[in-house]
């Protein structure tokens, strides 16, 4: 998984890579400490993940797929006093299927960089108004970890999107959730969640392939998102 990552992001880790250069996993065991703010901390690390529920409002159909790979970095939070570099920062596999039977887009999403691993899925559920405005609905759970701790991430989400020429922006609103648990450093664990805001737009320059970017809002943070895909 790792080298795919690579393959696919390159260009977007070489942007976003020289402001967030620490290993997210030896970052939180340099600067954790029994006093810190783990919720704070907490509610980045869910951003981080939310960010990838979604990149438009259109459903997949079948019998095709959807195969991609992101770059999310969440801006650190004023009161998260773990994180020492100004963004966390990890990209994402993703791939989504529409599953007839049910109606509904299965979708799957998985890292292993920066020293940060997570797997999840979820599913997704689209309709269209007019053919003009795409909607979808989707929820996801999401297993993540570092050497020193876990976390069960869950979200929410809710996207609208329609299609100018070869641009499709889109604007959506979420919700995460999130168990961590530290391990190795001490005992300690947190549960926070967060509304999520996020507007973007999808660009087609040839058939079946997209590139994205996004921003996203939180109270507690902000976040950056980019990807490249196969639509088919």
């Amino acid at each position: 998984m790792r080298k795919l990552l690579f393959t696919v992001l390159i260009p977007l880790l070489v942007v976003t890579g020289a402001q967030a250069s620490s290993n997210i996993s030896n970052d939180f065991r340099d600067h954790y400490s029994v006093g810190a703010n783990l919720s704070a901390y907490n509610r980045d690390i869910n951003a981080l993940i939310g960010m990838a529920d979604f990149h438009t409002g259109k459903a997949t159909t079948f019998p095709g797929f959807d195969i991609g790979g992101t770059a999310s970095a969440v801006k650190v939070g004023k009161d998260n006093d773990i994180s020492s570099e100004d963004f966390l920062f990890t990209g994402f596999v993703t791939a989504e299927t529409f599953i007839p039977v049910a109606n509904i887009t299965l979708a799957l999403r998985g890292t292993d960089l920066n020293g940060f691993e997570s797997f999840g899925g979820g599913i997704k559920y689209g309709y269209n108004v007019l053919e003009v405005v795409h909607l979808s609905l989707s929820g996801f759970y999401d297993r993540a970890k570092t050497d020193y701790y876990t976390t069960d991430h869950y979200s929410v989400s809710a996207v609208a999107s329609t299609s100018l020429l070869v641009f499709t922006p889109y604007v959506g609103l979420g919700y995460d959730y999130g168990d961590l648990s530290v391990r190795r450093i001490g005992n300690r664990s947190t549960s926070d969640g967060a509304m999520r805001y996020t507007a973007g737009v999808n660009v087609h320059p040839f058939p079946f392939v997209y590139v994205y970017g996004s921003y996203t809002y939180t109270t507690h943070n902000h976040g950056f998102q980019g990807g490249l895909g196969l639509n088919f």
